[in-house]
């Protein structure tokens, strides 16, 4: 299979700007976004050389982006076994789970974001980045855990370990790329933040809004058909601009 067919075959093409978008619901979860000062500080070895905090970044960025492709990979090796057993019932069975998944994001059901805290020494510096962001993929999971779930459900949908990894890969850069903006002294990236505190509770809200939008689709049978609606669409208009 080459690489055109992964990305453009089956619902891939529709689920991957879904899996950026949780991504950044991530990162912005009440879990993750009062932390990245303690996070940018440690990858860069508590220097505030910009230099080393950007390097920094993304060591920790790859370093959790590992956890989650392998996770990807897994979930979509699952589902390619599943759906080639002729399971498509389980489509709607996860569509139900992504919908509870939503009420937890929305704030519902606190008991399922709880965190693993894994303790990565400071002294290690910027060897400890990558180290630190596993950590961070492994620990943090159950916090993060109603979007990272959304994701890897698209996984298992998609049927395939590469697109699976894919999917996981965009999740990982929704979370990673604010952080590298922000290491990086970008000013509206900081504006941002400062802006996303103030009204983190609408932002959950609409996450969970959409992971029940999604969840609702997939217990109904028509995510496959939207996800090849939007790829007809969009390359649709890109032949009619050339």
């Amino acid at each position: 299979m080459n690489p055109g067919e992964i990305i453009l075959g089956g619902s891939l093409f529709a689920a991957i700007p879904m899996a950026l978008l949780a991504g950044i619901v991530s990162f912005i979860s009440p879990c993750v976004l009062p932390l990245v000062p303690g996070y940018l500080g440690f990858v860069s070895g508590l220097s505030n050389q910009r230099g080393r905090m950007i390097l920094g970044a993304i060591l920790f960025v790859l370093g959790f982006s590992v956890v989650f492709v392998s996770f990807g990979a897994l979930f979509g090796g699952i589902g390619a076994v599943v759906y080639g057993s002729g399971l498509a019932w389980v489509q709607r069975v996860l569509g139900v789970f992504v919908i509870l998944l939503g009420f937890v994001l929305i704030g519902q059901f606190s008991f399922m974001q709880k965190t693993i805290k894994m303790n990565v020494s400071s002294k290690l510096g910027l060897i400890g980045a990558p180290l630190l962001g596993v950590a961070f993929g492994l620990g943090w999971t159950p916090c993060i855990g109603p979007t990272l779930a959304a994701v890897l459900t698209l996984a298992a949908d998609a049927a395939s370990p590469a697109r699976g990894a894919i999917l996981a890969f965009v999740y990982a850069l929704g979370i990673g790329l604010p952080f590298i903006a922000i290491a990086a002294g970008f000013g509206w990236a900081t504006k941002s933040v400062g802006f996303v505190k103030k009204h983190i509770r609408g932002f959950n809200i609409a996450g969970g809004v959409l992971l029940i939008a999604l969840g609702v689709m997939l217990v109904l049978g028509i995510w496959n058909g939207f996800a090849a609606w939007i790829q007809l669409e969009v390359f649709g208009y890109f032949k009619l601009a050339i």
